[in-house]
């Protein structure tokens, strides 16, 4: 319980063929040894509900509704609420956008950021969307090859454009490509 991760799959995350309702049970009860019967508790109901309003995605109306009937957006966001329902310590997100749509990546993330911040959320955000990794986050460390490319964080972080951070990988991966 103490690290929980999202996947790129939106359908990794979730249990397909049950509901809304029973996923957001199984992760509350992740860990405890009980039949499903016994994670159905009916006062949850309203807890889960408040849970997925934050979302703006309808889901709270739609909690008696199969997982496999949502949009990849609406499944990966509530793999994100079902990730974190046992205050993790750390959450891995292993581009969780990257199987999404650009509109509903945009979603995705505004609502992960949301939910980082307000839960003070340690997070290790593996991505290949340049825009992603300037805009959220406050350290970045790019990767090529198992080696550490770059390491930055602060104002250095944040005045790095898009242009001059894929020059530096284009530098960098065009010599490997030589060498």
């Amino acid at each position: 319980r103490r690290i929980s991760r999202i996947f790129q799959d939106p359908s990794l995350g979730t249990n397909p063929s049950m509901t809304i309702y029973e996923n957001l049970s199984m992760a509350k009860n992740k860990g405890n040894k009980f039949g499903l019967s016994f994670l159905i508790d009916k006062k949850d109901e309203e807890y889960f509900k408040e849970l997925l309003k934050v979302l703006h995605l309808g889901l709270e109306d739609k909690l008696h509704t199969p997982v496999s009937q949502l949009s990849g957006g609406q499944r990966q966001s509530l793999a994100l609420i079902m990730a974190v329902l046992g205050e993790p310590e750390l959450l891995l997100l292993d581009e969780h956008t990257a199987a999404l749509d650009p509109k509903t990546s945009e979603i995705v993330m505004e609502i992960t950021d949301k939910i980082v911040k307000e839960k003070g959320l340690t997070t290790i955000m593996v991505t290949h969307n340049v825009d992603h990794a300037l805009r959220y986050g406050n350290r970045l460390i790019m990767l090529h090859r198992g080696n550490k490319l770059i390491d930055i964080s602060g104002e250095t972080k944040n005045s790095l454009t898009k242009e001059e951070l894929l020059g530096l990988f284009k530098d960098i991966s065009d010599k490997s490509l030589f060498s």
